[in-house]
């Protein structure tokens, strides 16, 4: 683990200078760790701000880069502003990304940054990930798939950094819990955001809800079934989604499944 952090390391300080696509997540967390580490100052955190990201998420990467001295930068964008994205057709991710990833690109260079890097891992190759394709039109690197790190490496090696994302449930932006080809509104992602945050509270933490029209379907892992059918957190949760705006709530049987609404792509 050491010999593979060490090499992301070296890799990195031959660019000389790097911004970095910084979302506060697990993967971009170590990213720019290994930066500041690679490069001092010389290393540059920006992050993107939109209705798609909880709150919750720009906090924990501002506090992030205070508490290791990163000089950081912020933006925040309209979701209405990236084009084709309301549509949610099944090239969402890759009209996002091109979008968000060229501002950073633009935001980058404007403060003397020529290289931005992000922080796609090598088991992303695996899920359907159209936002890929708009990374490398831009020339963006990808570090961590570059040393062949998987999700786990990173894990241990932030654990091993005492990095306080090692254990931070793995998150995406919160579109991807609307099927493809229903409308996305500000509305919708706040009800979801509202939705997950109680879950959080209620201690599930690696957790989603799918919007269905009016139908939350909460995916938790299998092994917290027994907990979200107890009677009293039945009424918790069934109680606040409907006061969120839910008609009705559902559990998965096939309990949490990153990227599940891709399976529908092919059908």
């Amino acid at each position: 683990m050491e010999d593979k952090y060490n090499k992301l390391v070296d890799y990195i300080r031959g660019f000389g200078k790097v911004a970095v696509a910084f979302s506060g997540g697990v993967d971009s967390t170590l990213l720019l760790k290994a930066a500041t580490d690679a490069l001092g100052d010389k290393a540059l955190a920006v992050t993107m701000l939109s209705s798609a990201f909880p709150v919750s998420e720009e906090s924990e990467a501002n506090e992030f880069c205070e508490n290791y001295n990163v000089r950081h930068i912020t933006c925040r964008v309209n979701i209405d502003d990236i084009p084709k994205f309301r549509d949610n057709d099944i090239n969402r991710c890759y009209h996002c990304k091109k979008y968000l990833f060229g501002k950073m690109c633009e935001i980058a260079s404007q403060n003397g940054f020529e290289t931005l890097i992000e922080g796609s891992n090598i088991d992303d190759e695996a899920d359907y990930r159209p936002g890929k394709k708009a990374i490398n039109e831009l020339g963006i690197i990808s570090p961590l798939r570059e040393v062949g790190m998987t999700k786990h490496e990173i894990r241990d090696i932030s654990a091993k950094l005492k990095l306080p994302t090692y254990n931070k449930p793995s998150y995406a932006c919160l579109a991807t819990r609307i099927p493809f080809g229903d409308k996305i509104t500000k509305d919708k992602l706040n009800k979801i955001e509202r939705a997950e945050e109680l879950l959080h509270k209620l201690g599930f933490l690696q957790s989603r809800v799918r919007m269905h029209s009016n139908l939350a379907r909460i995916e938790i892992m299998p092994d917290k079934f027994n907990e979200i059918t107890k009677p009293d957190t039945i009424d918790c949760v069934t109680e606040g989604f409907k006061e969120i705006g839910f008609d009705y709530v559902s559990l998965d049987l096939n309990g949490y499944k990153m990227g599940s609404m891709n399976a529908t792509i092919n059908k």
